[in-house]
């Protein structure tokens, strides 16, 4: 083990030291680079103007004449920021292959002053700004990191700019000036071809450090765009939880499909075999074939039983399969309603308009949800007729169901509308109703396309 240790020693060494010698010629350098070179004057145009729009809106808004424009002022302000965000995002994700999801959209409110005071408080927008202010530094050593590769191509061609270019010393006791990319320890000059090598030797050094250098810059931006350009980490955990959920929920309803396929192809084929093998025996015994007549009763009357019992629990299990996953869903939502409203007592006038087809879960809630509140026209409202309108609204699912009835519809009474609204709930669904005495009923569920 001991033996070993200094041979794993120099394998490290030299492994360090090429990586050394390989990194200013690797991809990643190159695109680092050129993200501190985009990313400079990006930050710099940015930042003057977000300045000079916040200085505004900060000054009119303390005054009582300019307050309406220096708010408008603001809010450009934080629409600018979030604009230069999903520049840096966008830069960041083809140079550095620094992918960071962008914030929620902006939810504008309703009204102009709704409007207005939503993009005031929109807190992806301030923290763009924030972004902006913290960039610039950042971008300015990112603009310095550059100069470490400048000065690195500038020095190595010295020789060649000497003897080719003719940039030596024109009258006697003149100097070649070297470019060093430290602000400090003054500007080494060079008389002599020979003394040329020692640029070649500060711009080789400069070469190695440049691309480390670069690194360190680039990953203090990484660390702003990823707390300051991203969602926020409570947007972010309600995001993850919502993906968790729709995940849970999607398989639980494929789990359901596949239960009540096994049912309708297990479980009730044998039923029906057991029950047709019944009326088979009831046959034999009915005829006869060598039974005593007293001893065939009784057969008959067990084989009568046992019929019933057989046929009661295939009418159950089909139930039972209906209820889990209904078979009219697998031709979609439109023909599974129509199949819905064909077998209602009352009559029932169906819509369906639906842009695009909703996930196995969405469409068995849905079909689960007309399904009460058609059973609750039937039985609650004494209506004559009903309406069944489906819709694509706002990018939502959204179901109406419409009775002419006596009205007074409402959840908890026993009508179902409880057990409805928790199961929307499970996919950040509502239900609203609007039921006055004496009617109409107008019950809307409005579900994601996606759970």
């Amino acid at each position: 083990m001991h033996a070993d240790t200094p041979s794993t020693v120099r394998a490290l060494v030299g492994g360090g030291v090429r990586a050394a010698l390989r990194a200013p010629f690797t991809r990643r350098a190159w695109g680092e680079t050129a993200y501190c070179l985009a990313g400079f004057p990006l930050a710099l145009v940015g930042f003057v103007l977000l300045v000079v729009l916040l200085a505004l809106g900060a000054g009119l808004t303390a005054t009582l004449v300019g307050a309406v424009l220096g708010l408008l002022f603001l809010v450009a302000g934080t629409g600018l920021a979030r604009g230069l965000a999903g520049l840096r995002r966008g830069l960041a994700a083809g140079l550095l292959g620094e992918r960071v999801a962008a914030p929620r959209p902006f939810r504008p409110g309703s009204g102009a002053f709704g409007r207005l005071d939503a993009r005031l408080r929109d807190a992806a927008g301030w923290r763009a700004v924030a972004y902006v202010a913290a960039s610039l530094p950042v971008a300015s050593l990112g603009a310095y990191a550059f100069a470490w590769w400048a000065t690195a191509l500038v020095n190595l061609t010295a020789p060649v700019r000497w003897a080719v270019f003719g940039q030596h010393p024109v009258v006697p006791g003149g100097s070649m000036p070297v470019v060093t990319p430290l602000p400090f320890g003054g500007t080494p000059h060079l008389t002599t071809f020979a003394g040329t090598f020692v640029a070649v030797g500060i711009g080789a050094a400069s070469l190695l450090v440049a691309p480390w250098f670069t690194r360190g810059v680039v990953a203090l931006d990484r660390r702003l765009i990823r707390s300051l350009l991203g969602p926020e980490p409570l947007a972010a955990r309600v995001r993850d939880l919502e993906e968790k959920r729709a995940l849970a929920v999607d398989d639980s309803a494929a789990l359901l499909r596949r239960l009540e396929r096994d049912l309708h192809d297990g479980a009730q084929v044998r039923l029906v075999a057991l029950a047709m093998t019944l009326d088979m025996a009831k046959e034999r015994v009915r005829d006869g074939d060598g039974v005593p007549s007293e001893e065939a009763a009784r057969l008959r009357k067990l084989l009568d039983s046992a019929h019933l019992n057989a046929t009661e629990a295939l009418t159950e299990l089909r139930d039972l399969a209906r209820g889990i996953h209904p078979p009219a869903l697998d031709d979609g939502l439109p023909d599974a309603l129509a199949t819905l409203a064909a077998r209602s007592a009352v009559p029932v006038e169906l819509a369906v308009d639906v842009p695009e087809r909703p996930t196995q879960a969405i469409e068995t809630i849905a079909y689960f949800c007309a399904a009460e509140l058609l059973t609750n026209v039937i039985k609650h409202s004494g209506a004559a007729r009903a309406e069944v309108a489906v819709r694509g609204e706002g990018g939502r699912l959204v179901l109406r169901v419409t009775d002419d009835g006596r009205g007074g519809a409402v959840a908890g009474t026993g009508s179902g509308l409880t057990g409805l609204v928790q199961r929307v709930r499970t996919v950040d669904g509502t239900l609203e109703i609007d039921s006055p005495e004496g009617g109409p009923t107008v019950v809307a569920v409005s579900l994601p396309f996606h759970a």
